[in-house]
């Protein structure tokens, strides 16, 4: 039976430690509970503001995660030396606006080929496995494939705020129409954004899906039943029969 591995976000327990700029929450402990509820791994995101994870974050993350870690970063000098120093399992390239309050859409690989094709091939170098952030348009992903990306998350940010059942279902087909074309190039299949306990169940029979990477909404349910418990529950789903 085919398994979609689940990454957890861990980003809004050091937004709630940051929002006092304390020592609690502490996301290394959430990452070891996330982990015990059965994640297959710990994705960050490190953003060049440093609002939620911090350098000390990731490095202690490093040292302690057992399954894997994503380290979501914007593809700039700077975040290239500190994956190269950290080497995570994998690395995916995302867009980043300080002004935003979360990734607002896709990284337009298209529009700047070479430039992703340098840094995904010095994080490839690394021995980091490089995935792109980007929205489920057949341009996006043959770009990946040109940029030599190992896989491509596609951004659900359109699927999971949908007005609609019809606009749903429509960016449904978008997801399933891009996975198909994803596989054919030879890349891995991820998603993410906005995914929940309820939308996710249509977007787990995608066939080509590999990998869902999820954060506030296994965070907001942790606050009612705790990390593990909500992580569980979310992988529970991701292993029900389609």
């Amino acid at each position: 039976m085919r398994r979609i591995r689940l990454g957890v976000n861990i980003d809004h327990v050091a937004t709630l430690r940051q929002a006092r700029r304390g020592r609690e929450p502490e996301p290394v402990a959430a990452a070891a509970l996330a982990e015990l509820g059965g994640a297959d791994q710990i994705t960050v995101h490190l953003r060049e503001d440093r609002r939620h994870i911090q350098d000390r974050d990731l490095e202690l993350l490093r040292r302690t995660v057992a399954t894997g870690i994503d380290l979501e970063m914007a593809a700039v000098p700077e975040m290239v030396r500190v994956a190269r120093r950290v080497r995570p399992e994998l690395a995916t390239l995302v867009p980043e606006k300080r002004q935003e309050i979360t990734t607002e859409g896709g990284l337009d690989v298209a529009g700047q080929v070479r430039a992703v094709a340098k840094v995904a091939a010095s994080l490839r170098r690394a021995g980091i496995r490089v995935s792109l952030f980007v929205d489920p348009v057949p341009s996006q992903v043959l770009a990946s494939r040109a940029a030599g990306a190992d896989a491509v998350e596609f951004n659900t940010g359109r699927y999971a705020e949908a007005r609609n059942r019809a606009a749903a279902q429509a960016e449904l087909e978008k997801l399933r129409s891009a996975s198909s074309l994803a596989a054919e190039q030879g890349l891995a299949v991820y998603a993410g954004h906005g995914l929940n306990y309820h939308n996710i169940l249509q977007v787990r029979a995608i066939p080509e899906l590999e990998e869902v990477n999820i954060g506030h909404s296994i965070v907001s349910r942790a606050l009612v039943v705790g990390l593990e418990r909500a992580v569980r529950d979310m992988v529970e789903l991701l292993a029900r029969p389609v």
